[in-house]
């Protein structure tokens, strides 16, 4: 069993480190996708980061048989695939920034339970799919309806890609822990209150099924990230639809893995 946090340290410098029982954090020597062990030094933690910094995220729209339901659609022949821009990419703790410079009122929460590839692989066989899995940890796939369904030309990368529309953590697990990831709660809170709350036996294409398809004719890399999709319960469906605002606080809760908690803040109009 490990648990891994990746953070910045005293020296300036991001490290990874592995998380005991007693809560304290050993640096971790070596490379995560090569070979690694824990040391016996401790971290001198100043900010914990998300845990993995992605070569891509993979998103998987409409993947939840309550999500298909809240909407009134029919469940997809096949996994359908979006991608989030690396920009998007947010720590534990930091907050969702609503956009304000290309404008959004339509920003919704979607927590997600996350897969972090661990070696290059290619027509990867249901069967084998999870060999090459180096842990999982909780998302929030942030989106923005308005970009995503009425302004994005029929695409979802604008309205899914906004700077901290990613966030990540707050630590990953190794699959020895999870084995099987198909049977964890998930639960989302804004402000305290329960918006989604399911299990990761509803989705309509499990892990195995997603690595299956992203691996099909195509490499998926070492260090990709796969937000497997999210639950019912998402501010749009609700009645009348609740989207996020400045002040609220978004918490993502995933067995065995944790919460991640983000703020929420609007984008200076002239900053960044």
């Amino acid at each position: 069993m490990m648990r891994i946090v990746r953070y910045l340290g005293q020296d300036g410098v991001v490290h990874y480190a592995a998380e005991q029982p007693s809560g304290v954090c050993l640096d971790i020597a070596g490379n995560l996708l090569q070979t690694f062990e824990v040391t016996d030094r401790e971290a001198k933690m100043v900010k914990l980061l998300a845990p993995i910094e992605p070569r891509v995220i993979f998103g998987i729209g409409l993947n939840y048989r309550g999500h298909a339901s809240e909407q009134g659609a029919q469940l997809p022949p096949r996994p359908l695939l979006f991608i989030k821009a690396p920009n998007s990419l947010s720590h534990p703790g930091d907050p969702i920034v609503i956009p304000t410079h290309l404008p959004s009122t339509e920003v919704d929460y979607e927590g997600e339970l996350a897969v972090v590839i661990a070696r290059d692989c290619k027509n990867v066989t249901r069967d084998r799919a999870l060999e090459f899995v180096l842990g999982y940890t909780a998302a929030n796939d942030v989106s923005a309806r308005d970009w995503q369904k009425k302004l994005g030309g029929g695409q979802f990368c604008r309205g899914k890609s906004f700077d901290t529309f990613a966030p990540l953590g707050p630590a990953l697990i190794t699959t020895d822990d999870i084995p099987n990831p198909g049977t964890l709660r998930i639960q989302t809170r804004v402000n305290g209150e329960k918006r989604q709350d399911s299990n990761t036996s509803d989705l309509i294409f499990d892990v195995p099924a997603l690595i299956e398809f992203l691996s099909g004719s195509t490499t998926l890399l070492a260090g990709s990230v796969i937000l497997t999709g999210t639950p019912g319960g998402v501010g749009m469906y609700m009645n009348p639809p609740r989207y996020l605002k400045a002040g609220d606080v978004v918490e993502v809760e995933i067995e065995k893995i944790g919460v991640l908690s983000n703020p929420v803040s609007v984008e200076n109009k002239y900053g960044a």
